[in-house]
């Protein structure tokens, strides 16, 4: 059961890879300016929508796309220098994940500092709270004072989750808290406006985690998201190893269900992992966690963002290449060899420390052939081997117009009726028997923490530009009208 543990390079959170841009030792990054920015290079003003120029990250110097190359002046700080916040040196030989930089084009990818889930606790969050001092409620409609805060049941580094309860109603919700001073870069706000957007679309669909509500105060974030009381399915790998072939069929198909609603409005997932598929009261799955979303992808547009959770990362992104809905239909391999053989389909037994490294991890996603388990049925051995095809053009689920039919009518799917499973009428395989909260299916490192915010540093907050965050408030109309007739 090495592969569960929270130390392997199995577990590690997801993240993404910043992506940097290499001229005359400048390392350029795609930036938003809110203000008049000018181009160094030409000294034209940058405008545009989103990101429209180059800010470099050493000495700060800022020019337009078109003219980073044509830079003649030498960064003032070298190459050498250390890179800011956890953030290791790029060499010049490598980008930063073992790649030779020519492969990716004059293209650096540096760790982003902020990693979805990498329990590290916030000592900091748990100093006692003063009733009533998160920040000045900025918004009309719902705010914190509507909620009792329950308990904690969620942590990432940028994010806590909450189990709350909605004063009026009593209805139970999940509360995700995000402190602004952690998004402070354009990237990051970008990342937020898209979870929220992502779950505003999500609630319509029966798999997919949706949003209630959103709310903010002069320091956080809050999305007040559906509450799924059954526990993660990797809480429950840990406790059974492995799953019987009919169930891990059973979780996938629903899973190929939620993908295919949201390829279908042009969202690739990119974060499909064990401890992102949650199990309802019923027994079905929810997927959650938006925050790796891309969002905007017609058929056959593609992107480039180095991230995800390393053990799921698809082989084109660790190449260097452009990539669309494929990664998804890859990570769902992974999760599938993961539930039915009780371990990474990449997993080294060794005690060698050099071999719990990402680097190495990386090198044998991309090189390395998947040995399937003797065990496995043929079905499910075909499966596997169709979605974990390391070439995107001959995977299942990746052939233009016809991938998601060509997953539904593979033999190790035939059983499955895919018109009752749409309308989650499908007997689950088992269903939870759970107190009302179904805090048992959580990790006690989490809910037995103090639940409370910590007071507000108004030295913080003064340095807080709010104006990014105009328009986060948010209430779903569908449950607005179901509150309603209750």
């Amino acid at each position: 059961t090495r592969a569960w543990g929270m130390e392997s390079v199995y577990r590690r959170g997801a993240r993404r890879w910043r992506k940097l841009y290499r001229a005359n030792g400048h390392l350029f990054q795609a930036r938003r300016f809110n203000r008049k920015a000018y181009c160094g290079q030409c000294s034209e003003r940058i405008w545009g929508l989103a990101r429209q120029g180059y800010r470099c990250v050493h000495c700060k110097l800022l020019v337009h796309k078109r003219c980073h190359s044509l830079v003649p002046l030498t960064c003032r700080r070298h190459m050498d220098s250390v890179m800011p916040s956890q953030e290791p040196p790029v060499d010049e030989k490598k980008d930063g994940v073992g790649l030779p930089a020519q492969e990716t084009d004059g293209i650096a990818y540096i760790s982003s500092t902020r990693k979805h889930d990498s329990i590290k606790d916030d000592s900091e969050d748990l100093k006692p709270v003063i009733d009533g001092v998160d920040g000045i409620k900025i918004s009309q409609g719902l705010g914190l004072q509507d909620f009792d805060l329950i308990r904690v049941i969620g942590r990432g580094s940028y994010a806590k989750v909450l189990l709350v309860r909605l004063k009026k109603n009593d209805q139970v919700y999940a509360m995700k808290v995000v402190k602004k001073e952690l998004v402070h870069d354009d990237e990051d706000i970008d990342w937020v406006q898209t979870e929220k957007h992502v779950f505003e679309q999500a609630s319509s669909n029966p798999f997919l985690v949706g949003l209630h509500s959103c709310f903010q105060t002069t320091s956080r974030l809050f999305l007040v998201i559906e509450y799924v009381n059954g526990g993660d399915l990797m809480f429950h790998m840990q406790r059974q190893r492995k799953l019987p072939e009919e169930h891990a069929r059973f979780y996938a198909a629903e899973i190929c269900i939620a993908l295919n609603f949201l390829h279908e409005r042009g969202i690739i997932y990119r974060d499909l992992k064990l401890d992102n598929v949650l199990l309802d009261a019923d027994g079905h799955i929810k997927l959650t966690d938006y925050g790796m979303c891309k969002e905007g992808l017609g058929p056959g547009d593609t992107t480039s963002t180095f991230c995800g959770t390393p053990n799921y990362i698809a082989p084109e992104i660790l190449r260097g290449e452009e990539y669309g809905f494929s990664v998804d239909w890859w990570a769902l391999g992974v999760l599938m060899f993961e539930m039915m053989a009780g371990r990474s389909p990449f997993d080294i037994i060794t005690d060698n420390p050099d071999m719990n490294t990402e680097d190495y991890l990386f090198q044998v996603i991309l090189e390395k052939p998947i040995r399937i388990p003797r065990f496995l049925s043929v079905k499910a051995s075909h499966v596997l081997k169709g979605f974990l095809n390391k070439d995107p053009k001959e995977r299942l689920g990746c052939r233009p117009q016809t991938g998601f039919s060509d997953i539904k009518s593979h033999a190790f799917f035939r059983s499955i009726d895919w018109d009752l499973l749409e309308k989650k009428q499908a007997l689950p395989p088992f269903q939870q028997i759970t107190d009302d909260y179904g805090l048992d299916n959580f990790d006690t490192q989490f809910t037995s923490e103090p639940v409370q915010l910590t007071p507000d540093d108004e030295d913080v907050i003064k340095r807080i530009d709010q104006s990014e965050f105009e328009g986060f408030e948010y209430i779903n109309p569908l449950l607005l009208s179901t509150e309603e007739s209750v």
